[in-house]
């Protein structure tokens, strides 16, 4: 497996990736992604902004994930101190082929490793309160919970923020 920056031409293997994903999350109770979001946009945006990573598995993209150089306003409610410089994974996901071999763990290894590139001392990252796979490899990973918010784009759902000192 190799983590890497995404290009455009990852583009439709990631859209498939999420294709194969949300229906899964959404079975499982966890809403936090439709057929509307994340989409093609949010994914190139990323891209140009050098912030989105895939895990390349014999040329397979088996997992993405944006990586951003600023802590979210909104985990201000979770009592986290915004104004610290961190790296906060976000839309993180893995191919449902490729579960179980380590690449969420690898992608979240890849924030820590930005975060040391830019001398920056913090990781954080949400989930959806249902989703049990990232609720249950935060912490083993190190992240600690910090709380509990809403997000204003996703109304009637829960997030847990977690961080990490490094």
């Amino acid at each position: 497996m190799l983590i890497r920056q995404a290009t455009l031409n990852d583009i439709q293997p990631i859209m498939q990736l999420v294709a194969e994903v949300v229906p899964a999350m959404r079975a499982a109770g966890n809403l936090q992604w439709d057929n509307t979001y994340p989409n093609a946009a949010v994914f190139e945006n990323d891209i140009q902004l050098g912030q989105l990573w895939v895990a390349d598995v014999d040329g397979q993209i088996g997992g993405v994930t944006a990586i951003t150089n600023s802590p979210e306003p909104d985990y201000g409610a979770a009592g986290i101190d915004i104004n610290i410089p961190a790296v906060t994974t976000h839309r993180l996901a893995v191919n449902t082929r490729f579960r179980g071999l380590g690449i969420a763990a690898a992608l979240l290894q890849q924030a820590e490793v930005v975060a040391a590139d830019k001398g920056i001392k913090l990781a954080l990252v949400d989930t959806n309160t249902e989703n049990e796979a990232t609720n249950k490899l935060f912490p083993k990973l190190g992240y600690t919970l910090a709380g509990k918010i809403t997000l204003p784009h996703k109304p009637g759902l829960l997030f847990y923020c977690y961080q990490k000192q490094l």
